[in-house]
């Protein structure tokens, strides 16, 4: 199966820190791959290069098996890349669908599109289409953005990525700073975006909320991938193992005890 996102050898250094080492990465047609690793362990670096928002020094990125140079992440989205950052990237005082259409806004036909003027009928009603098609619970979509929950802008910043990604949706941290309900809302929304078959990137912490979503998990360490597990077939305290570098893959693909730990306890 080809991936839909996928690098080889990804490498960015500052100066004498080397942030990304060698990275590869799969991201699969229709799955939710869960990306962890220890702070410091080169993750968010890595994630940025393939949203865009970062160019690797050296290295392959490549869309549905094509090459790809990306140099902005604009450049990340004309390829269907949707990236979903703690921040949310919002707008507080504005609307909902302004939100959603931030940046991308539709403007009238005709001679009001010559004078810029704005079709917010048209991005209301797409708006409320998405949300709808997404099960997002919002009292009007005409709200601003400030009066709702921390869940409910979450939603609002999900269903912008899920409306315009074709290839990806990556999600860094989405649940961070949600409550227990709120945050089971969250994933319920990412299993939604699994089942339109759009691939999600989930970059989480949070164990549970890992092993109860993602498809695959690729354990990231030291500036690169040291494990591609399933959760079906891997235990929570095997994946902690790998982050901390006490446990790692061998050539058959079972998890064992890392050379270093052997070296220790010898």
């Amino acid at each position: 199966m080809t991936p839909t996102l996928s690098a080889r050898g990804l490498v960015k250094r500052y100066g004498h820190v080397t942030a990304i080492d060698g990275a590869d990465f799969d991201l699969l047609p229709g799955e939710v791959l869960a990306v962890v690793g220890d702070n410091g362990a080169g993750k968010s670096s890595m994630i940025k290069a393939l949203s865009g928002a970062l160019v690797p020094d050296a290295g392959e990125i490549q869309v549905d098996g094509e090459t790809v140079h990306f140099r902005t992440p604009i450049d990340a989205r004309r390829y269907g890349i949707e990236t979903v950052y703690q921040d949310l990237a919002l707008s507080p005082a504005q609307d909902i669908a302004s939100n959603m259409f931030l940046g991308r806004e539709i403007r009238r036909r005709g001679v009001l599109g010559l004078v810029r003027k704005l079709d917010t009928a048209k991005m209301r009603a797409e708006a409320q289409r998405v949300l709808d098609e997404l099960d997002i619970k919002i009292k009007s979509i005409t709200q601003p953005v400030e009066t709702l929950s921390g869940g409910q802008r979450q939603g609002v910043a999900v269903a912008r990525a899920a409306a315009f990604g074709t290839k990806a949706v990556i999600m860094d941290e989405p649940t961070a700073a949600l409550g227990v309900a709120e945050s089971a809302r969250v994933l319920a929304l990412i299993d939604r975006i699994r089942q339109r078959g759009l691939p999600v990137v989930l970059i989480s912490h949070n164990m549970p909320h890992v092993f109860d979503i993602a498809d695959r998990i690729h354990v990231h360490r030291l500036g690169r991938r040291v494990a591609l597990v399933s959760p079906k077939t891997t235990s929570m305290n095997e994946v902690v193992g790998l982050i901390t570098g006490a446990l790692e893959v061998d050539e058959n693909g079972d998890v064992v005890e890392s050379a270093v730990s052997r070296g220790l306890s010898a």
